[in-house]
């Protein structure tokens, strides 16, 4: 069960009811492709910096070590020893990034396995069997992600599949959770709204998909090479037609800057590789900015990281001792930048959530982007 607790403007201060626990949003669900977040982060981690929801990706658990295998030992969460809630993704983004090694077909989508080339099918029965068999709290329905500059004919083809699709989703996961072994047969299911950057067919599809009563609705489509300013439009055009009173999902977005703005448009469930990926390369966020601990002006830096950041880093270590595990190619280093960036992330939420439970949204949007502006490299 979903509530809004609160609204500033558009921005929603909401709750989502799962079998793991309530998810309070607007939140950012920390990416953890195959079962773990990449730079040495573990679940002890991840509950001390106050992360919310893990995400994980289907697809790869498919390959390896196999959905079959994690059922077998009790589920992701067990598997992961992670209590709280989990959502995967249902492999329709391989659809796009695997554009080199698959053939889409009305059934669904073949596959050549990027790690051995073997053979894989899926379409939308398939992806909720192997995320039943994962028993995440949240699947995602099975959708093909079109590129950005495809042409309209084809987008208007690829978004009607899509919502075929996401019917076979919606039937296979009434049958999954009915079934006697299934592990969490509350699984939530929520549906993807695609159209590229064409409005008047983001509209129709999230029309559409509006009607058939799912648990959540995502957008996506939005993080694969469109500009920010199509994006910030295309939001403004189909967010006030999907429920309100169910989440509102922006796949893969994004940036802090994204996040602000989304949240200003009515979304509440953000995931981005960005915190992890950029603090493996010892980028790191801060309220005045992005630095590059690379830097040569940080080597004899001892301050933390952010002044006043309450995460594992900066808590403890310099900038000049993270700079030299960094150059040193140490794992620590790039651990301790995760961390730091994953903890921005989430303690951003939090101050989202309170300055739309307080009516000072737009003052807090403003104000945090301004500090953004003051970049460092």
């Amino acid at each position: 069960m979903y509530e809004i607790v609160k609204k500033d403007g558009l921005a929603k201060r909401g709750r989502l009811h799962t079998v793991h626990g309530v998810i309070e949003t607007p939140v950012f669900m920390n990416v953890g492709t195959a079962a773990a977040i990449k730079g040495a982060v573990s679940t002890e981690d991840l509950q001390q910096i106050g992360t919310q929801v893990q995400l994980s990706n289907t697809y790869h658990l498919h390959v390896r070590p196999g959905d079959e295998v994690v059922k077998k030992l009790g589920g992701l969460h067990k598997f992961m020893v992670w209590d709280k809630p989990i959502l995967t993704d249902s492999g329709g983004f391989q659809v796009f990034s695997l554009a080199g090694l698959r053939r889409i077909k009305e059934e669904g989508v073949y596959f050549h396995s990027h790690v051995d080339g073997r053979k894989i099918f899926m379409g939308p029965e398939e992806s909720m069997q192997i995320q039943s068999n994962l028993a995440s709290t949240i699947a995602m329905a099975f959708d093909e992600c079109p590129s950005s500059v495809a042409e309209r004919k084809y987008i208007e083809h690829s978004v009607d599949r899509t919502t075929r699709w996401l019917a076979r989703c919606k039937k296979e996961m009434e049958r999954l959770n009915s079934l006697p072994d299934t592990i969490n047969n509350k699984q939530l299911l929520f549906g993807i709204n695609q159209g590229a950057i064409f409005e008047d067919i983001r509209i129709r599809h999230a029309k559409e998909i509006a009607q058939m009563n799912l648990d959540g609705y995502a957008i996506g489509g939005l993080a694969v090479g469109e500009s920010h300013e199509d994006m910030y439009r295309i939001l403004d055009a189909v967010v006030p037609h999907l429920p309100e009173n169910k989440p509102t999902y922006l796949m893969g977005v994004g940036t802090p800057a994204n996040i602000l703005e989304a949240v200003d448009r009515g979304v509440d469930f953000f995931d981005c590789v960005y915190p992890s990926r950029n603090g493996r390369h010892g980028h790191v966020y801060t309220k005045h900015g992005k630095l590059n601990l690379f830097n040569a002006k940080y080597e004899l830096d001892d301050r933390p990281i952010e002044e006043g950041c309450q995460c594992p880093a900066c808590r403890t270590y310099s900038r000049a001792y993270i700079r030299h595990l960094l150059k040193a190619k140490e794992m620590l280093g790039m651990r301790l930048c995760v961390l730091h960036n994953l903890y921005f992330y989430n303690h951003m939420m939090e101050e989202i959530r309170e300055a739309i439970e307080a009516g000072c949204y737009r003052q807090y949007k403003k104000k945090t982007l301004e500090g953004f502006q003051n970049k460092e490299n």
